[in-house]
């Protein structure tokens, strides 16, 4: 490894510490507007880490070198690993008495916007560490979009931004500077999130709660102020507002750029979106089908609440507005089903997602078709594009690799002493950064507080692989990426 590489990458996470030391400063004031002892953490845990991020910003400052992929992936490690720490300082800190590990468990929670949370009896914790948490979810949002939309497709490990799979071409990007279009999609993701948060006030919520709310649907993060989630406002038009933006934060902020600045309706017909809201729709009616079939829910609450769910569950949110594992073992087996698929590239939900179930499934039936046909051209396809061999294996790596990871979280914390449905769903949950269970101690009506240490550090892992595309921590750990 190239002296000059890992310097840079130190430095451009101690820059980003900086920039969230004085983020720390937004709870800090919160807790002083509600008078709340916590303010002195916030000021103090912004002191310390801002000292420091200072301190190495300026020891490993240098002439940057030339981005290439082996420092790209260092940067993406360093810089979610640095956040991570930074933003469990002050939950370490703060009232709430929690180990570091369930600080750490709590601030990757936030920043790789899954939504688990250890703590417990939120509707009276400091307002300062609400914000926090929020907050972090909020600049996590900003941070995958920016991952998935310029630097992933780069490092060639995911991403698809626009229509045309791992390609250089710029003929479909909204802008041919990148600095516009960062400024588009910064702008969209503010004005999403305004828009939610008036939407919220307006439909009952008060204004710390819609603010809060806000910055957590539009991440797709999924952490509440109320231990009750949405439940606590008992309101069928709040949970349909909610639907709608969730659903909206999980399309590609690419086709929205494209449809919102440049009126681009073409921008709709990426494959993955139709497929993506296909199964939304069709795993929401289903289960409101059977809530009313076998539950006796009235029809029209309970296509409220089914869309809710499963609108909450697929962008990998992770809210609730009910335990949905009382609801029936159908609606459970769907509720683990869909923890698996996520949204679309290009957003901030996780899981496969749409594109890579689109190329799998496309993958499986051009593979049938040889068996007939073994002397024909098969393309595999994702709409009217060939995808190459390369870009398929990626998918087929990233699928393997998957599946693996999330079975060994399950062995390991079965290990731990954990029954097997615990274990399988708190690591699934958390490699797709979905937030809750679909067991009763980790579902929507319970938290992770249970866990202990050694089990929090193992999911926290697993919430940072999932959030940075498996693939993208897993190169750093072998070999040959250290080799010069």
């Amino acid at each position: 490894m190239n002296a000059t590489i890992f310097r840079s990458a130190i430095n451009i996470a101690a820059i980003s510490g900086i920039y969230l030391s004085v983020a720390m400063l937004i709870p800090a004031i919160i807790d002083v507007y509600y008078g709340h002892p916590d303010s002195e953490v916030f000021f103090l845990s912004a002191f310390m880490t801002g000292g420091l991020s200072l301190a190495t910003a300026a020891a490993t400052r240098a002439g940057p070198p030339p981005f290439n992929k082996r420092m790209g992936f260092l940067v993406v490690n360093m810089l979610w690993l640095s956040g991570s720490i930074i933003g469990a300082i002050p939950l370490w800190l703060s009232s709430l008495n929690l180990t570091f590990a369930q600080a750490f468990f709590e601030s990757v929670s936030a920043i790789s916007t899954t939504g688990s949370t250890v703590i417990t009896g939120l509707d009276d914790a400091p307002p300062g560490v609400l914000m926090w948490r929020s907050l972090l979810h909020w600049l996590g949002g900003v941070g995958i979009l920016a991952l998935g939309l310029f630097i992933m497709p780069y490092l060639r490990v995911g991403g698809m931004s626009f229509f045309k799979l791992e390609s250089s071409d710029t003929a479909d990007k909204p802008f041919a500077r990148i600095a516009s279009y960062t400024r588009a999609f910064l702008a969209l993701y503010v004005g999403i999130t305004l828009l939610c948060a008036v939407v919220y006030a307006a439909l009952g919520m008060g204004r710390f709660d819609a603010l809060n709310h806000a910055m957590s649907t539009v991440a797709t993060g999924g952490l509440s102020t109320h231990d009750a989630s949405f439940g606590y406002f008992n309101s069928l038009p709040l949970l349909w507002a909610a639907t709608f933006f969730m659903t909206l934060s999980s399309l590609p902020f690419s086709v929205l750029i494209l449809f919102v600045v440049r009126g681009r309706l073409d921008a709709w017909r990426d494959p993955q979106i139709r497929v993506f809201l296909g199964y939304l729709a069709f795993f929401a009616i289903a289960a409101s089908v059977f809530q009313r079939l076998e539950n006796g829910v009235s029809f029209h609450e309970a296509l409220a609440h089914a869309f809710f769910t499963v609108a909450s569950i697929l962008s990998t949110t992770g809210f609730a507005s009910d335990d949905y594992t009382q609801w029936g073992h159908f609606i459970v087996a769907l509720a683990f089903v869909a923890t698996f698929m996520g949204g679309c590239s290009g957003s901030t939900s996780g899981g496969l997602k749409a594109y890579r179930l689109i190329i799998l499934f496309n993958f499986i039936r051009t593979g049938l078709y040889r068996l007939i046909y073994p002397d024909g051209i098969h393309a595999v396809r994702y709409g009217t594009m060939t995808v190459d061999a390369d870009f398929q294996r990626s998918v087929f790596l990233f699928f393997i690799t998957y599946v693996a990871i999330s079975a060994l979280g399950a062995i390991l914390l079965g290990l731990m002493g954990y029954d097997i449905l615990t274990a399988i769903s708190a690591a699934a949950t958390s490699l797709s950064n979905v937030g809750p269970g679909v067991t009763q101690a980790i579902g929507p009506a319970g938290t992770f507080a249970g866990f202990h240490d050694a089990a929090l550090y193992v999911l926290s892992l697993l919430m940072l692989l999932g959030r940075l595309e498996i693939l993208t921590v897993l190169v750093i750990l072998t070999p040959l990426f250290w080799k010069s």
